[in-house]
């Protein structure tokens, strides 16, 4: 099958690393009958906001919607205020597109080093699904500096019911935030986890809030996991709070097989996850429309000190294009990609300063590569 791939290399190492992901998956299209790849590149990210001053536009949209899926390399860059690529490319991709999904594997490969002591690839293999549309990325919210005295009066008046507390709204400055935890955005979400459970042969799914203080929207969750729970009988379910299990994913990676979570827990504790696998370098990510265009990406960020001197680790990037074989359904050359990368691990030949090794991000590539062609 021929599949019309997107790729928006990004900024920093961003074109470094997809150059080395657009090689191995060409590589195991060469290895597997009847899989070719178009792959259209696009230019959206600091280059081309600071040269038109346009991030995504309407067209790009509409090219965009007419692919396969979309592969990209990373965003951001310091001459670009903090927030305007990651809103205005990666979070508009997202909510556009309606990747509801953000799915994360947390899996250690032989030859990778853990930082936690004694633990091995036995203990370190979960998945954590993140809802990727909702909670505290909806950007709603403000500050109350410079509003009405009536408005500020309402924020006083407010504090003063729930907290007992005085806010001195003349002197001071009030910033707010909002979250927005839906049934149905809920239901959906940990719905595909539990499916991921079955598909992947997991016994438990771990739900993730914080409801014991934040309880208007995660008693929602909680309420929505319970009820999708139902419909898997055979499968184990449990809470955690966001702070525990942190603590856990320390001391006890082994006992996790899927956790669900909202969005900004989710943020958080897949950062925590792709340390305990053996660092960002090795940390895929695929935002995910089960039923339209997919999004796939390594966790990691532009890193533009980096950029341009053939060091960065690409098998993040590599390892978000074997989640993207098999989102379309390409198991067999999924199966090669993630095989090629666990085989150049363990020998540990090849390997990049972040793994303790001297190679440069093009050698990294080409090993994976040729491994690939060989399977």
């Amino acid at each position: 099958m021929r599949h019309k791939i997107a790729v928006i290399p990004g900024d920093g190492i961003g074109p470094e690393v997809i150059r080395e992901g657009v090689k191995v998956l060409e590589a195991a299209a060469e290895a597997t009958p009847g899989l070719e790849f178009e792959f259209i590149n696009f230019p959206y990210g600091a280059g081309h906001y600071l040269k038109t001053g346009e991030l995504v536009p309407q067209g790009g949209l509409d090219q965009l919607a007419e692919m396969d899926a979309i592969y990209l390399g990373a965003l951001g860059d310091p001459r670009v205020p903090t927030g305007v690529l990651e809103q205005g490319v990666l979070l508009k991709l997202r909510f556009y597109f309606e990747q509801y999904i953000n799915l994360r594997p947390v899996k250690l490969y032989p030859g990778v080093r853990c930082p936690l002591a004694g633990k091995g690839p036995e203990h370190v293999n979960f998945y954590v699904v993140r809802e990727n549309t909702e909670d505290f990325y909806v950007a709603i919210g403000g500050r109350a500096k410079g509003r009405s005295r009536a408005e500020l009066g309402v924020v006083r008046s407010i504090y003063e019911a729930k907290f007992g507390l005085d806010i001195d709204v003349d002197r001071g400055e009030v910033a707010y935030q909002i979250g927005v935890i839906s049934r149905k955005g809920s239901e959906r979400v940990i719905r595909y986890a539990f499916e991921l459970a079955r598909r992947k042969g997991r016994r438990r799914v771990t739900s993730v809030d914080k409801a014991n203080v934040l309880t208007h929207a995660y008693s929602l969750w909680r309420e929505v996991f319970e009820l999708v729970a139902r419909d898997y009988p055979e499968i184990e379910t449990e809470f955690a709070f966001v702070d525990a299990i942190t603590m856990w994913f320390v001391k006890n990676p082994e006992w996790y097989q899927v956790v669900v979570t909202p969005n900004m827990f989710g943020d958080i504790i897949t950062d925590l996850g792709a340390m305990i696998q053996g660092g960002l370098g090795l940390a895929p990510g695929g935002n995910i429309n089960p039923d339209g265009v997919s999004m796939f990406e390594p966790i990691h960020g532009s890193a533009p000190k980096h950029a341009g001197k053939n060091v960065a680790n690409p098998l993040a990037t590599i390892l978000a294009g074997q989640m993207m074989l098999e989102h379309l359904g390409e198991r067999e050359a999924a199966d090669k990609v993630e095989q090629a990368v666990a085989e150049v691990l363990k020998e540990g030949k090849v390997r990049t300063y972040d793994l303790g090794g001297r190679s440069g991000t093009s050698d990294v590539g080409d090993a994976v590569a040729a491994k690939a062609k060989k399977l």
